[in-house]
């Protein structure tokens, strides 16, 4: 079997609170060995069973600052007072690499790496199927507390409008299907020629 080299890319989820994101990049993760999780830094408290190194990187006010300081994020953003970044340095080498790096950011943080780095960015904003259903979702979560709710509800109407910056829009209706059409997606962008960097040398074979 014929294998073509190529350059990985950062495959962005996003979407409003509770509209499932994280769930799909959970299944994404178990459904394709080629992926690697972006792990963020942020100053919010872990929730229970998050784990430092694993879900996030855990620190406080003072180190992220300086951390931006030093250039140290891909990308940066504030989120109901708490700050979240993308490490840079394990991005890069990833994509170099040829793994594809998952990020489960929203709308502020995909606008500040397709600013930096539009070819490598594959970009997905995930909608609920209606508002009734995205704040049903965020109560059966039983992580927040009722004003937050709301606040996550206010928001989500200023995310929404934010999609038509995303290169794939999909309703999330159904997580089994949400999840072969992200997996469908991230097939034919695998195999885009611009991507294939060692496929002009495949290609002089043959003309030989």
């Amino acid at each position: 079997m014929t294998t073509i080299e190529r350059r990985g890319f950062m495959l962005v989820l996003s979407s409003p609170s509770g509209a499932g994101k994280t769930t799909l990049s959970r299944l994404l993760m178990q459904n394709d060995g080629n992926l690697v999780m972006s792990v963020s830094s942020t100053t919010r408290k872990p929730r229970p069973a998050e784990v430092h190194g694993k879900d996030y990187y855990f620190i406080d006010e003072a180190e992220f600052e300086q951390k931006i300081d030093e250039k140290f994020f891909f990308e940066y953003a504030e989120v109901f007072g708490n700050y979240y970044g993308t490490p840079r340095s394990k991005v890069e080498n990833s994509i170099a690499e040829g793994k594809d790096v998952l990020f489960d950011i929203d709308w502020q943080g995909t606008r500040r790496l397709t600013s930096k780095a539009r070819d490598d960015i594959v970009s997905i904003f995930i909608l609920p199927p209606s508002m009734e259903e995205l704040e049903r979702r965020l109560r059966s979560r039983g992580q927040d507390e009722d004003d937050v709710i709301k606040r996550r509800m206010a928001r989500a109407k200023d995310e929404i409008s934010h999609w038509n910056e995303y290169d794939y829009v999909i309703i999330n209706t159904d997580v089994d299907a949400s999840l072969q059409n992200i997996l469908y997606i991230l097939k034919a962008e695998r195999l885009k020629r611009t991507r294939r960097h060692s496929l002009p040398d495949f290609i002089n074979e043959l003309m030989k």
